[in-house]
């Protein structure tokens, strides 16, 4: 039986693979990094009647049965770590706080965690390490310059982690992607396959070949289409 990949950890380089929330951290605050944590839901067929704690796979907040793992990832959005999974239930903080987060922030080196905002409240815990957005000071007819400011604040905290949902999108489409293509690999390598094959270089010689296998394409699906066409 294949491990699971909170068990196998990910390969950030030849020879050195994180496996655990700790290391990750360290590693973060070796190379002063900026960490983005997310929580993401997976949908699983609903427990069997009678199985203890059976409703608490409901999500709240997609109203069906899932289990909830906390992914963290590097700036650039690069898988560094995927937590075991907890009923869908569980809200983003406490499964964070079950991980030992706020332990390795508040004792560990000096790292910058951007969340959204499931994870307020851990930034006083953490001594402002884990930074989330802005809290909204005024509930009932606020001033038209204060919600301007907080929109600007907001955007600009949501550009800066929005990369955690790529590589929350890898960790749930590379199975996809390699069955598709009929053989395992990076989602990477992948992309660059595709845009060597769409784009070749100017000064390439098989430029001018793809150009005419792309117009031969086009005049055969037109051609199809011509055909279908008539025949109705």
């Amino acid at each position: 039986m294949r491990p699971l990949l909170a068990a196998r950890g990910c390969t950030i380089a030849p020879g050195l693979r994180l496996r655990t929330l700790a290391q990750v951290i360290d590693h973060l605050g070796a190379d002063g990094k900026t960490g983005i944590i997310d929580g993401t839901e997976v949908r699983v067929r609903r427990p069997p009647a009678g199985r203890k704690d059976r409703e608490k796979f409901i999500s709240g907040k997609n109203n069906q049965n899932a289990v909830k793992s906390m992914v963290l990832t590097d700036a650039d959005g690069r898988l560094l770590f995927c937590s075991p999974a907890e009923p869908a239930s569980c809200a983003d903080i406490t499964h964070a706080r079950k991980l030992g987060l706020v332990e390795l922030l508040a004792n560990g080196p000096a790292v910058e965690i951007l969340a959204d905002a499931g994870y307020q409240g851990l930034g006083a815990q953490t001594g402002g390490r884990v930074v989330t957005p802005p809290h909204r000071k005024f509930r009932k007819n606020p001033p038209k310059w204060y919600e301007e400011m907080h929109e600007r604040q907001r955007k600009a905290h949501s550009s800066r982690r929005i990369r955690v949902e790529h590589g929350i999108g890898h960790l749930k489409n590379w199975r996809a992607l390699a069955r598709h293509h009929g053989r395992r690999k990076h989602m990477s390598d992948i992309v660059q396959s595709r845009r060597r094959a769409a784009l070749p270089p100017a000064d390439s010689h098989d430029a001018p070949r793809c150009a005419d296998v792309n117009l031969r394409r086009n005049c055969g699906l037109r051609r199809a289409t011509a055909n279908h066409a008539r025949t109705r």
